[in-house]
């Protein structure tokens, strides 16, 4: 049987271990196969860096690149010299930062210390002595992995290299596998049951019984029809103790605390039926798929319990609505003092937020994308502005952390319905706000890349990556991700007025409160928010207390007479004056944050 060594370069987040190498590394165990060894890149980079640079290349700078360096690739140039030789991607990528405002000077540091690191990785890994070399790879880690695959295949010729992982998925895998001939295999899609198929494979012979192998015979390329998506009962708990052991020796383990990465579920219920026209995620393994709730539950139990660790992402791309009914209590009842990181749908009821809190859940990101209604509509949200903005309000009162961030850049998106958004947003700055506004990007696998009658009739391969693989733009065509197209919607003029109102409600959240409490017959209102005067509210008369608790969940005044039996026309006048409810499309919601008993919508 072929000994394995799992890598994972950068750029993984260096507080959690690599989901996808626990992962492999338990579903070869569970096979019966010998356990897998491992290179944690993105442990041993950082710990490059930090020594090399005498401390001035921090954990924080690296987390920088992790965290934002993909739409400018800046990842990738960090080591694309290391792949191509010489001074390959400098000027290319002077020409492009001058362009798009990019700042290299972190990066041109970094880049100096990869090419020692490179040969540091490859006598590391070549000195486990084993027969294949497994790297993962996504997003950003393709560059890095293929210049140490490179350099692997020319010291040990006998060694295989194998490739998978995110960039490995639909066409990519084939163009990878293509355009480097020093990767021996590549195998797309989910691998926790085709990664034990290949080892036994290779020992016996029989690689076209492999699903999802890309492979070579007589020096020709060979593409095995994909597998199954693994089915929820076989999706596996990762197996993290060399990476929790190699974090403990490590340099940057002074610098961080751990984190736990667990999934519950993969694909998207959502995407399934109405796939967000800009989502590329999940590519070809969308179909919705979440593991049984007590198995999910023992596996969190079990990791917690090993590692001592009570920070947990969960790297699913949406909740399991089932699991606020049954997962989340269970998790409450146990008292663990988790803090858990979990990406929702923004329809949640503020019970079901609740619930999120009480078990732990303190991290979300809601996928609110815009406060638009038109925009939500042409995104297939499925979620009106309302609602988004009553999500909001519901997390802060829970005490929820929301991430979240402001698309635009959408065909038919009019500037009116902007300028009419923004005079709303004042209103909100006791409310989560966006971490920033971001022209969309095409992105492979989403609607707007594969049906051109959205509106993206022409693309090419993103800019940067002319910057970090020296090849032209049609064999890129299949290999790459993100692609440049014409811009749609609103212009970048037209969405400047919305990077100023995002930076002034970044900038005065912190010191604005908006609270409601009941007393009684009573509800007072205090509000303390920055741009309005400080004032304290009361809502004593029956009608309009009536009428207010409708407007915790956001309704049509239709909705608010048929409800009540009361026309408040001129009181929600005031109220809207006062900036404590908001209008979005039709409907009127009710802005301060705090419980009220019995109006919990």
């Amino acid at each position: 049987m072929p000994e394995l060594c799992l890598v994972s370069m950068p750029w993984q987040s260096l507080a959690r271990p690599s989901l996808q190498v626990g992962v492999l590394t338990a579903a070869c165990v569970r096979a019966g196969l010998p356990a897998p060894s491992s290179f944690h890149g993105d442990l041993a980079f950082a710990g490059h860096l930090l020594e090399r640079s005498g401390g001035a290349l921090t954990p924080a700078h690296y987390e920088e690149v992790a965290e934002n360096g993909f739409v400018h690739a800046l990842g990738d140039w960090i080591f694309t010299h290391t792949l191509h030789g010489n001074d390959f991607g400098i000027r290319q990528m002077a020409e492009y930062a001058k362009e798009w405002q990019v700042d290299l000077r972190i990066a041109t540091r970094m880049r100096e210390h990869a090419e020692e690191f490179v040969d540091i990785a490859v006598s590391k890994i070549l000195d486990m002595n084993t027969d294949i070399v497994g790297f993962s790879s996504t997003f950003m880690q393709n560059v890095p992995s293929l210049a140490v695959a490179r350099r692997i295949k020319r010291r040990s010729p006998r060694t295989l290299v194998l490739f998978g992982g995110g960039n490995c998925d639909g066409p990519m895998g084939a163009a990878l596998h293509r355009e480097f001939p020093f990767v021996d295999l590549v195998l797309s899609g989910e691998a926790d049951e085709n990664l034990p198929l290949l080892l036994r494979a290779l020992d016996s012979g029989g690689l076209g019984e492999v699903p999802g192998l890309i492979w070579r015979q007589h020096g020709e390329q060979r593409i095995n029809p994909p597998g199954r998506l693994v089915p929820p009962a076989a999706i596996g708990s990762p197996d993290y103790d060399a990476w929790f052991g190699e974090f403990d020796r490590s340099a940057v383990s002074e610098h961080l605390t751990p984190q736990l990465v667990l999934e519950s579920s993969r694909g998207c219920w959502w995407g399934e039926r109405h796939q967000c026209t800009f989502c590329g995620l999940n590519g070809t393994g969308m179909p919705y798929r979440s593991k049984p709730g007590p198995v999910f539950l023992g596996e969190l139990e079990q990791a917690v319990t090993r590692h001592q660790v009570l920070d947990v992402v969960m790297v699913d791309n949406i909740l399991d609505p089932r699991f606020t009914r049954t997962v989340l209590p269970a998790i409450a009842a146990r008292d663990w003092d988790l803090n858990v990181h979990y990406e929702v749908k923004s329809n949640l009821t503020a019970a079901q937020i609740a619930t999120l809190a009480a078990a732990g859940i303190h991290s979300v990101q809601p996928g609110i994308e815009s406060l638009i209604d038109d925009v939500l509509r042409r995104m297939d949200k499925g979620v009106p502005a309302a609602r988004n903005i009553r999500t909001l309000r519901d997390c802060h009162t829970e005490g929820l952390s929301v991430s979240w961030n402001w698309l635009y850049g959408f065909p038919g998106e009019q500037e009116p319905d902007l300028t009419t958004v923004l005079e709303t947003l004042p209103a909100l700055v006791h409310l989560p706000p966006p971490s920033g506004a971001n022209r969309i990007q095409l992105h492979r696998f989403s609607p707007h890349f594969t049906n051109p009658e959205l509106g993206f009739r022409d693309h090419r391969p993103a800019r940067a990556y002319a910057c970090v693989y020296d090849l032209p733009p049609e064999r890129m065509a299949d290999l790459v991700y993100a692609f440049d197209t014409p811009d749609q919607g609103l212009t970048d003029a037209q969405a400047e007025p919305l990077h100023g109102a995002i930076a002034r409600w970044r900038d005065h959240h912190p010191a604005s409160a908006l609270t409601q409490s009941r007393q009684e017959d009573t509800i007072l209102i205090i509000d303390r928010r920055a741009g309005f005067p400080a004032a304290d509210h009361r809502i004593r008369r029956p009608e309009h207390l009536a009428v207010w608790r409708e407007l915790q969940h956001g309704r049509s005044l239709p909705a608010l007479t048929r409800a009540t039996g009361v026309v408040a026309d001129d009181w929600l006048a005031e109220l809207r004056e006062a900036g404590l409810v908001c209008v979005a499309g039709d409907r009127w919601l009710a802005l301060p944050t705090g419980h009220l008993a019995g109006y919990h919508p």
